[in-house]
C-alpha cells in the first residue's frame, strides 16, 4: 500500500479514504493529504480552506448542501468519533437520493470524501468529538440548503437507538423533506 488507500463506495465519487500511520512507542506520523496521491487516487479536486468544529455527544450537524456554490469536502474526525453521512443530490446521478454512511474516529483515523453536489452531516457518538474539513469552494452564506435528517424517503440508518438523544440546531430542525427538494 502507498501512503493512502482510496476505497471506493456504493456511490460512484464517494470515497473512503485510509492513510498509512507510522507508529511507535513514542505515538504516530501520517500525511493526511497530499495531492499527487489523491489525483491518483480519483480525488482531482483543489482544496480552498479548512474548517474544525467540537461538538457534543448527539449532536447532528446536517443535512447541508450548498445550492449553486456546491462544495466538496474531505472530512474526518480528530478526536473522538462520529457518523458521517453524504447523500447524493446530483441531477440524473443513478444513485440520486442515495446516501453512503462511515464511522469516522481517532482510533481509525479514516477521511471520507464527498463530491461536489451531496448533502452532508454528521453524528457525534463519543461524549465530544473534533471534526475538520477541506472544502474546494468557499462558504457562501446565502446559498445554504438541507434536507431534514430523517427523512424516510432517503432513510439514513444512523446508529443510534431509540434512547440515544439527538441534538439539533434550530435551523437543523425546519429543513425541508427530501420530496420538496427533488420537486423543485
Amino acid at each position: 500500500m502507498g501512503k493512502f488507500n482510496f476505497i471506493k463506495t456504493s456511490i460512484e465519487g464517494v470515497i473512503i479514504v485510509e492513510p498509512t500511520v507510522y507508529g511507535d512507542s513514542r505515538g504516530y506520523f501520517m500525511e493526511t493529504y497530499q495531492r499527487e496521491d489523491f489525483y491518483a487516487g480519483g480525488i482531482k479536486v483543489d482544496f480552498v480552506q479548512d474548517n474544525q468544529s467540537m461538538s457534543a455527544k448527539g449532536v447532528l450537524r446536517g443535512l447541508h448542501f450548498q445550492k449553486k456554490y456546491s462544495q466538496s469536502k474531505l472530512v474526518r474526525c480528530i478526536r473522538g468519533e462520529v457518523f458521517d453521512v453524504a447523500v447524493d443530490l446530483r441531477p440524473g446521478s443513478p444513485t440520486f437520493g442515495k446516501w453512503e454512511g462511515v464511522i469516522l474516529s481517532q482510533e481509525n483515523k479514516r477521511q471520507f470524501f464527498i463530491p461536489k453536489n451531496f448533502a452532508h452531516g454528521f453524528l457525534v457518538l463519543s461524549d465530544e468529538a473534533e471534526f475538520v474539513y477541506k472544502v474546494d469552494d468557499y462558504y457562501h452564506p446565502n446559498d445554504e440548503g438541507g434536507l431534514m435528517w430523517n427523512d424516510k424517503d432517503i432513510g439514513i440508518e444512523w446508529p443510534v437507538d431509540e434512547d440515544f438523544e439527538i441534538k439539533l440546531s434550530e435551523k437543523d430542525k425546519i429543513h425541508p423533506p427530501f420530496s420538496e427538494y427533488k420537486n423543485n
